[in-house]
């Protein structure tokens, strides 16, 4: 069965917190939630009223921001350090959110601010960037989504990035990465929707996080103009239910963001009924 192509993505209008809850809540899980956009999925969706887990390597911010949260929008707020690039971080992920109802999942871990060449670094340097961004991201969306199934609502949110849409050099691993979450998600939205689980891939833009500005400030580059992370978290939020694929103004697809989500849209919406001929119901 495929899903019905429902209208596009919204401007980025902040949810209605009942409902938004209702649909998505009450625990959310965000992977790489200390600083960026994670911090400030984290800081948007307590505002919602949602319990959260957040999950990252470095347990000193995480630990910060989830007392801030806990103080300020009066949530629960758990935290788990944990590597997401090492073997297994899949399941202690999902064995650590086991306790909770997760109704959303969000994505964000993932960066490669290095920008070598592929052969420069050891392979293990991307064996490690490939556990992160596919083997456990994949085995965290399989293991929340085998979780929402009995109760037939649900989200899950990949954050991606423009690198995904094609081959770029110097970030070749993280492109094809990027891309291979690109396709998981909307090939995803098919199979889960008419299980009430929606799903979302964010082509997001160059972002003014700390990290970035410590890379640019590094390559004496300015990051004044970038987008900011709140800005795209809450069009992220808002298109959710409209899926599968939100995408930002962003170098090369800058001219035309919203016609290449449509496209891809359409895309994957014929693609699902030709798979349907084929295999059977999708």
């Amino acid at each position: 069965m495929s899903p019905a192509d429902t209208s596009s993505e919204p401007a980025g209008k902040a949810p209605d917190a009942a409902k938004f809850k209702a649909r998505y809540g009450p625990w959310a899980v965000i992977a790489g939630a200390s600083d960026g956009t994670g911090a400030e999925f984290s800081g948007q969706l307590a505002a919602l009223g949602f319990n959260l887990l957040l999950v990252a390597r470095r347990e000193a911010p995480l630990t910060a921001l989830a007392a801030r949260l806990t103080s300020s929008a009066g949530v629960e707020v758990k935290t788990l350090r944990l590597d997401l690039s090492s073997p297994g971080a899949g399941e202690k992920l999902l064995a650590a959110a086991s306790p909770y109802e997760v109704g959303l999942y969000v994505s964000n871990a993932g960066a490669d601010p290095s920008g070598a060449h592929f052969l420069d670094p050891p392979i293990q340097a991307w064996r490690e960037l490939i556990q992160r961004n596919v083997v456990t991201l994949t085995e965290a969306c399989h293991g929340f989504a085998l979780r929402m199934l009995p109760r037939k609502r649900g989200g899950l949110i990949l954050m991606g990035s423009g690198a995904g849409l094609g081959g770029q050099p110097r970030v070749a691993v993280y492109s094809g990465t990027k891309g291979f979450d690109l396709n998981l998600a909307e090939s995803l939205w098919v199979e889960l929707q008419p299980h009430g689980i929606d799903v979302l891939s964010v082509v997001a833009p160059a972002m003014n996080t700390e990290t970035l500005q410590k890379v640019m400030s590094a390559r004496g580059l300015d990051a004044t103009g970038l987008v900011a992370p709140g800005d795209v978290v809450r069009k992220a939020l808002a298109s959710l239910p409209h899926g599968p694929t939100c995408i930002f103004n962003s170098g090369f697809d800058a001219a035309a963001p919203e016609v290449i989500a449509q496209n891809r849209r359409q895309r994957v919406l014929a693609v699902s009924e030709a798979t349907r001929m084929f295999f059977g119901d999708t």
